[in-house]
């Protein structure tokens, strides 16, 4: 890791299958980011992280397989970056109990995930408004921060609903700074604003909690299907088409040059008809991701395979978590004793 790069860190969480919203999205500008020649970057799987939102043990295991299958068929390169597991760094786990020490109750409680829990509970005239908040949701934005400062990230790629996670995280390094010695970068959050939302099947933003996703790897009958299914509006074939605000038309833009876009744009002025608009957003679609698909197949089909880049990507990680955490251990008077003086 050189000193005179950019350091960034990507955090995945294992829940779900990925769809159409988390490719737009995240990932393909994330896997373009990690091709910088002055960046060093980390892209990690966050299966403890899951543990605040997923308890089903087969859910987690099919999850963490289905989305490094996903990152490595769609072109991250493991020779470039570093590419791992959360919970096969030990010394994250330790790092974030060590900060634990130096993170206020109270700015935790003015999470927003947590509050927007506690908001629900009271909303539903429940008499305990933590109902349902256990401490791995109470306590994220601590491992959280304990993800980014390991590896001293400078710049951390978030949405605008995790910048607060990062001011966090830049808190909570800063207290640690100032109550033992200099020792964490203080991370920079890199928003990008043009960043592609998705709408689902019923047109609200595509999201696992709305159940209206478009896995990313569907075989070809099952996209199709689920393409038709996508709700429209009532206009008949050659009634011109807004394609602002269309679901069809934001999926397609997603995945087409602007040459492309163009071309389309014209097609719904002339009054395209929904079912050929479908048929052809699943034909776009089918040809951009066959490629991938088929990479992706034969990744879930040899899992040994992936285990084995994610192994030879924690030992990459540990070689810097390990003598980091004896620094940080150092700083804060956790020593043998033989260096201590009597």
């Amino acid at each position: 890791m050189s000193s005179q790069k950019q350091v960034s860190l990507t955090g995945i969480t294992t829940t779900g299958t990925p769809h159409l919203g988390n490719y737009a999205g995240a990932i393909r500008p994330a896997i373009a980011a990690s091709r910088r020649e002055d960046v060093d970057s980390f892209y990690f799987l966050a299966d403890y992280h899951a543990l605040a939102k997923n308890l089903d043990p087969e859910s987690m295991a099919r999850s963490t397989l289905e989305i490094a299958a996903t990152w490595l068929a769609l072109g991250l390169d493991p020779e470039r970056v570093t590419f791992y597991r959360q919970s096969d760094i030990p010394e994250i786990l330790e790092l974030a109990w060590i900060l634990s020490g130096v993170t206020a109750k109270g700015l935790m409680n003015r999470s927003h995930a947590y509050k927007a829990v506690v908001a629900e509970n009271e909303a539903a005239g429940s008499r305990d408004p933590d109902k349902g908040v256990s401490m791995a949701l109470f306590g994220y934005p601590v491992l959280m921060t304990a993800d980014i400062l390991m590896f001293r990230a400078t710049h951390v790629p978030v949405g605008r609903d995790q910048k607060q996670h990062l001011e966090m995280a830049r808190d909570i390094a800063a207290r640690f700074n100032h109550a033992y010695r200099e020792t964490f970068v203080l991370p920079e959050p890199v928003i990008d604003e043009h960043t592609a939302v998705l709408a689902g099947l019923d047109g609200r933003k595509m999201s696992k909690s709305y159940g209206n996703t478009i896995p990313l790897f569907a075989p070809a009958k099952k996209l199709r299907k689920l393409i038709m299914k996508i709700k429209t509006n009532s206009l008949e074939p050659g009634e011109p088409k807004d394609p602002e605000g269309c679901t069809l038309f934001s999926v397609y833009r997603a995945f087409a040059t602007p040459g492309q876009v163009d071309e389309l744009r014209a097609r719904y002025a002339e009054g395209i008809g929904w079912g050929e608009m479908k048929q052809l957003l699943f034909e776009h679609l089918d040809a951009e991701l066959a490629g991938p698909r088929e990479v992706y197949e034969a990744l879930i089909q040899d899992p040994a395979r992936i285990e084995a880049v994610l192994r030879t990507g924690a030992e990459k990680a540990r070689a810097i978590s390990r003598p980091f955490l004896a620094e940080i251990r150092d700083a804060i008077g956790v020593r043998s004793l033989d260096a201590v003086r009597p």
